[in-house]
């Protein structure tokens, strides 16, 4: 197993190095990407869950029925899939700190049983990589394809210790970059971070590099606001918000089992939408602004707010 801690310094040059290349123009696709036409021109693949009024999932629409903004500057769709089958990469983030000693056996049954489901599913190349986290960010497992070695490695884990879950976060999307397909990070967590040497932004804009959609699921032990973490519970609203995603807030049992049940049902009826970035306004902003918008009234829409691109020079 990898423990973060130790490699930190690899991790901020490789991170560093990423960022550069975005600032330079460079194409930053995974192999599987579609080549780039020129050089200063990537493919940019957004996904999208939509739901209709009542809140149940919508996977019929129309290449037509959605417009893409870049910057304001509407794009041409040139990929368009509904039900997208393309294989996920699955970061499960565990918080493993002392104040989640006493619910963990419940959330990892939890756990166990989405990952049986994920795989019984899913595609023959979906995998799935563990990374618990206290005061430090183990990685317990790489990503498998191999449900009985993530759950015995789920079987050893034990609390103790602070929070550091942007850096778990910050490493595992990291990870995540040059992985091809689908982008998703899953966090089972009971509240903010506390001893993480990365922050929210780095957090966040490492997470939006490797292109990943953020599940958080928090885990509340505490009804009374005056002894929760309100603050973090807002940042992983943020983080969600930020890469298409959404925040669940069960209690253990079955409103956990439900959570992980609504995250497959999302990743099962996910749209990608892609296109080839032109006329768009650039800024010395690297961050580019999307807006996905749909032209049946009534229907909501999770993506992705941006993404790291060209600049004015």
């Amino acid at each position: 197993m990898a423990r973060f801690g130790l490699k930190e310094n690899g991790m901020k040059v490789r991170r560093w190095l990423v960022l550069a290349s975005v600032l330079l123009g460079s194409a930053l696709v995974a192999e599987d990407d579609i080549p780039n036409i020129r050089v200063d021109v990537r493919l940019v693949r957004v996904l999208a869950t939509v739901r209709d009024a009542s809140g149940a999932l919508l996977g019929s629409l129309s290449k037509h029925e959605f417009k893409i903004f870049d910057n304001d500057a509407e794009q041409d769709i040139s990929v368009f899939e509904r039900k997208t089958e393309q294989p996920l990469s699955i970061a499960l983030l565990v918080d493993i700190s002392g104040s989640t000693a006493k619910d963990l056996k419940f959330e990892v049954d939890s756990v166990s049983r989405f990952l049986k489901s994920l795989f019984k599913e899913g595609n023959s190349e979906d995998t799935v990589g563990i990374y618990s986290f206290n005061y430090q960010v183990t990685q317990e497992v790489p990503f498998v394809h191999n449900p009985s070695q993530l759950d015995r490695a789920l079987r050893t884990l034990h609390g103790s210790a602070g929070t550091s879950m942007y850096d778990a976060i910050y490493f595992a999307a990291t990870d995540l970059q040059q992985r091809k397909g689908r982008k998703v990070i899953v966090i089972v967590t009971d509240g903010g971070d506390t001893t993480s040497k990365h922050d929210y932004q780095a957090a966040l804009s490492t997470a939006q590099l490797a292109d990943a959609v953020m599940y958080p699921i928090l885990i509340v032990p505490i009804a009374n606001d005056a002894g929760r973490n309100i603050g973090g519970e807002h940042a992983l609203t943020s983080l969600a918000d930020g890469t298409g995603g959404r925040v669940f807030e069960p209690t253990l049992g079955a409103p956990l089992d439900k959570a992980f049940t609504d995250i497959l049902q999302e990743l099962r009826t996910q749209y990608l939408l892609a296109y080839y970035p032109k006329n768009v306004p650039l800024t010395r902003d690297p961050f580019h602004h999307l807006e996905v918008r749909i032209a049946r009234p009534g229907l909501q829409i999770l993506t992705r707010n941006g993404y790291y691109g060209e600049v004015l020079k």
